[in-house]
């Protein structure tokens, strides 16, 4: 394997450069940040021994050949700004993988975009790689806007990659794919990409609405919540018109749990409890984005049976509608339900939704194809979305909690 000689890289107001002993006291101030340490593995606590071990690595690497690493620095002022690594060279097959991370005093500049759109065009102009590829903690949404920013094409999720990262997402980047210096290129500011990253790299909100006299908020699934989970699908008409696991138990909730939390971290879906008043379980309600079209998205949800008849479902699915529209982006929420199934059209049908139809054998249910009704919500059917009630007061959003901007990276 060829040695890679110590450059400088120059461009757009950042020069990479190899790393240096003196970099060590930056690298353990940045290492301290809670972000960096949940999307690495780094040691915890990180100590100064450790960010002198970790610059002396990535120089013995570009001596050997093996790695192209680079200290990111401000080109005006020198100050380190963030590390971004080409890992281990294959020369035979003419790829590398990329790394980046950028220090906490520098996010919100591009850093990362600029380094790593540096990095990719020395590593095809002058190291002659045919593809660079890019791998994520499914949920590092900072990461994958980086990604796509810089023109990678995200390819798909591989489970269980690492034991103690989960999921991961991975994608590629060819030559052809690096936008121009200063080009704004794919996925950039208001896009769709961006705003969702926004929403998704972030905790799950809290959402809140109110039925009558009754004030609900829609947040994430906790452990405490599986035992009412379990009482819920267990019930009769739950079972009827679902296709739930017929012996629905303990584990069936916890396989849930995780699922929800799981889709929230990879940007696919929204998974709610409706809670009560008294903080208890009274339902579950579900977005979930098309995998087709980034414009649409179906709901789903269930009522517990002690909180029927007090119109919590139509108000948690009119609030959790209006933030999909806002916060996501979204032009039209679907709604499914088995023709037969009076208790959910009612729910959909004072929410706004129209039916618009029957969809002939559009569901398996339990082995056996039947007939849907279908109606949809569209964004413009709300008006005030994001601007507190909605729709006489049947659901409210909110505060703070619709997000639109981009991820700092």
């Amino acid at each position: 394997m060829g040695r890679v000689e110590p450059v400088e890289i120059i461009e757009d107001g950042l020069v990479l450069r190899p790393w240096r002993a003196e970099d060590a006291d930056d690298v353990h101030r940045a290492f301290q940040d809670p972000d960096i340490q949940r999307s690495t593995s780094i040691p915890h606590p990180y100590l100064p021994e450790h960010a002198r071990a970790f610059v002396a690595r990535r120089a013995q690497r570009l001596e050997a050949g093996t790695a192209a690493p680079f200290a990111v620095c401000d080109a005006a002022t020198g100050d380190l700004l963030g590390g971004c690594d080409l890992h281990t060279i294959d020369r035979n097959r003419e790829l590398s993988e990329i790394g980046y991370w950028t220090a906490p005093w520098a996010r919100g500049r591009g850093v990362a975009v600029r380094a790593v759109r540096a990095l990719a065009r020395w590593s095809f102009a002058e190291l002659g790689l045919r593809r660079l590829v890019w791998s994520a903690a499914t949920g590092n949404h900072a990461s994958r806007l980086v990604a796509l920013r810089c023109g990678f094409q995200v390819e798909g999720r591989l489970r269980a990659a690492e034991t103690e990262r989960g999921h991961e997402w991975f994608g590629s980047l060819l030559p052809g794919d690096v936008p121009a210096p200063g080009e704004v290129g794919p996925a950039g500011p208001d896009t769709l990409a961006a705003r969702r990253a926004a929403v998704f790299g972030r905790p799950q909100p809290t959402l809140f609405a109110s039925a009558g006299a009754h004030e609900l908020r829609l947040r994430p699934m906790e452990e405490g919540d599986l035992d009412a989970v379990v009482i819920a699908c267990q019930d009769p008409d739950t079972q009827r018109w679902t296709t739930l696991p017929q012996e629905y138990d303990r584990p069936a909730a916890e396989s849930f749990l995780s699922h929800c939390r799981d889709t929230w971290a990879g940007g696919t879906a929204a998974c709610f409890v409706i809670a009560d008043r008294q903080d208890r379980y009274a339902g579950s309600i579900d977005l979930r984005l098309s995998a087709t079209d980034p414009l649409l998205a179906d709901v789903g949800f269930l009522t517990a049976p002690h909180a029927r008849g007090r119109g919590y479902q139509p108000a948690a699915l009119l609030a959790l509608c209006a933030w999909g529209f806002a916060a996501l982006g979204l032009a039209r929420i679907e709604w499914r339900a088995n023709v037969g199934n009076v208790a959910s059209r009612r729910v959909a049908e004072k929410a706004g939704f129209t039916v618009e139809g029957v969809a002939r054998n559009a569901l398996n249910h339990r082995g056996t194809r039947v007939d849907a009704w279908v109606g949809a919500l569209l964004a413009e059917d709300l008006t005030g979305a994001g601007q507190g009630t909605l729709d006489g007061g049947q659901g409210t959003l909110g505060g703070g909690q619709l997000i639109t901007g981009e991820v700092a990276v």
